[in-house]
């Protein structure tokens, strides 16, 4: 019931993904108003049997404060979907509502992994010269000590590696410099863990803000504020060069034509950078999978997002991670230094 569009988006998104990704053995639980859904359904002619709604008049709206939608919640579409996953009646939820609120409601119901991170990490699929790029934390966690510096990149490694398919993704450290002395103490601390080899990691080390869309690793890690930054900076900047060749091409007869010449190379550009295509970022560090949607996501948005969730389902990412969230545990026990003995 939640982004721009609710239903009229969902459902049709359900069939993208079926259309797009096979969907054999993949059933959806929609909550929400009954009769909203069930017209969306049939306006699509949907399958019978791919879909069973679960009704509920109760909604939290796109404006709601997280801490009040926490109050009030239960029992709400947002609510009941995340509580599906807890229950086991569902691999994953998929969510294009408010995303304050869908990231309390997923802690509070699903819990996290790691008792010291305080929310869950945002991750964001950034389109590269080499392919996807997977860059978290981008605004769930403004800062981020250490040690949860490198559960991001034992998180992310996994993710990458169950939705992006990389058989030993590539981690690095975003700083301001590629000097082991630069950056500041946590970044240096987290590089100083991940360097030392006690986790399965391929760590690359320290990267720098053009390594992104240089795609020099498979992995970004930097705390909630950077990233954001960093993701609101190459959102504008993308709208700013699209802008400015929008204007070029059409200045006058000689860039229309010139325009309509090149314009099977241009609509590949589009495909490449077209938001929808990466459209989908998990929640990252809860004992469930839930993935985010952008609220004004299309269809083919919505289905990737789907697509993101059935595979993080499908594969062993939640093992995995909690393996090495372990093995991390006894790394930085081993790193502690122990008492001298009194005389």
């Amino acid at each position: 019931m939640g982004g721009d569009h609710g239903p009229s988006v969902v459902a049709p998104g359900i069939l993208d993904y079926r259309r797009r990704h096979g969907g054999e053995g993949v059933r959806f639980l929609l909550h929400g108003d009954e009769a909203a859904i069930t017209a969306e359904l049939k306006r699509c002619a949907m399958p019978d049997g791919v879909c069973e709604i679960r009704h509920t008049d109760k909604v939290v709206a796109m404006d709601e404060k997280p801490a009040t939608a926490m109050r009030r919640g239960k029992g709400s579409s947002l609510w009941n979907a995340v509580e599906a996953v807890k229950l086991g009646q569902a691999g994953a939820c998929v969510s294009a509502g408010n995303t304050g609120a869908l990231m309390a409601i997923s802690k509070l119901v699903l819990r996290m992994t790691a008792p010291d991170l305080e929310r869950p990490a945002i991750v964001a699929s950034w389109p590269t010269l080499k392919g996807v790029t997977a860059v978290l934390d981008v605004g769930a966690n403004v800062s981020s000590d250490a040690g949860q510096l490198v559960e991001f990149a034992i998180m992310g490694e996994a993710f990458h590696q169950a939705v992006h398919g990389a058989a030993k993704p590539t981690v690095g450290l975003l700083n301001v410099g590629s000097e082991e002395m630069k950056g500041h103490e946590e970044v240096r601390e987290a590089h100083a863990i991940l360097k030392a080899g006690g986790l399965p990691l391929a760590y690359h080390g320290f990267v720098e803000g053009d390594d992104i869309a240089k795609g020099t690793v498979d992995v970004v890690v930097t705390d909630g504020f950077t990233g954001n930054v960093a993701l609101k900076t190459a959102e504008g900047t993308a709208r700013f060069i699209a802008a400015l060749m929008k204007e070029a091409l059409t200045s006058g007869v000689q860039a229309k034509v010139g325009a309509l010449i090149a314009m099977p190379a241009l609509k590949r550009m589009r495909q490449r950078i077209d938001p929808s295509a990466v459209n989908g970022g998990p929640l990252l560090g809860l004992t469930g999978i839930v993935v985010k949607s952008h609220g004004g996501a299309d269809a083919k948005g919505f289905g990737n997002a789907i697509r993101v969730a059935v595979d993080l389902a499908r594969s062993d990412y939640l093992s995995k991670v909690a393996e090495n969230l372990q093995r991390l545990t006894s790394v930085l026990e081993q790193a502690v230094p122990s008492e001298e003995p009194q005389s």
